[in-house]
């Protein structure tokens, strides 16, 4: 089963998981907070990449951004549109945008390129729609908390994790992707990393969460 289908598979217990008040804390209390920090200003156009049900769109529709968002999945994708933030959702692959070249100045990525089937052709895609100078910010789950989940660092490989949290199942596919694959991405897309942080969340010795910020040549 591709990434796209296991998603939309698991779209009902998604919108449990990211809408029951208090249950998604990391989001809440760690990972937007310190993503938030990283992105630079409200300007032209931003796009939601992996937009999901649209929680990450009204965040940046409150910081001031007119934002667009697109997801694969058609009930996120429709989830998000409902929220009436967006100036536009689209469902589509994010590895074949349905934008013109240079419509955007910055593109957000919020916990979504692990997972999807075409990460590199998605970034390439990113490269496509913003304009020369523009950023890109992601965040992701490090690497060194993923690999355990597929037996090895260095390899892309797949991944299913079952959770259950106070009663809301949820069965997270994604693909583990090593720190040097990720800035490959970027690379190989015409990006330039600009900042890179290290989240730590549990109390480990290890990160949880990565962030980058990288600038369209």
């Amino acid at each position: 089963m591709s990434l796209r289908d296991a998603w939309e598979g698991q779209a009902a217990n998604w919108l449990r998981w990211t809408r029951t008040p208090g249950h998604d804390h990391w989001f809440e209390d760690h990972n937007w907070p310190a993503f938030e920090r990283l992105l630079p200003p409200a300007g032209r156009r931003t796009l939601d990449l992996g937009c999901g049900e649209g929680r990450v769109g009204e965040r940046l529709a409150a910081l001031g951004h007119t934002v667009a968002g697109v997801d694969a999945s058609p009930t996120l994708a429709a989830a998000a549109r409902d929220r009436g933030v967006y100036a536009e959702v689209v469902e589509a692959d994010a590895a074949a945008l349905p934008f013109a070249d240079d419509t955007f100045d910055l593109a957000v990525a919020f916990m979504s390129l692990h997972d999807m089937d075409d990460p590199a052709g998605a970034v390439r895609e990113v490269g496509r729609v913003l304009e020369p100078g523009a950023r890109f910010a992601l965040a992701t789950l490090h690497p060194v908390k993923t690999a355990p989940e597929v037996g090895g660092y260095d390899a892309s490989r797949r991944y299913d994790e079952p959770i259950e949290r106070d009663g809301v199942p949820m069965v997270f596919s994604s693909l583990h992707h090593s720190l040097e694959r990720y800035v490959g991405f970027l690379r190989d897309g015409g990006f330039v990393v600009e900042d890179l942080r290290e989240i730590q969340v549990d109390d480990t010795p290890l990160p949880d969460l990565l962030h980058l910020l990288a600038r369209a040549s």
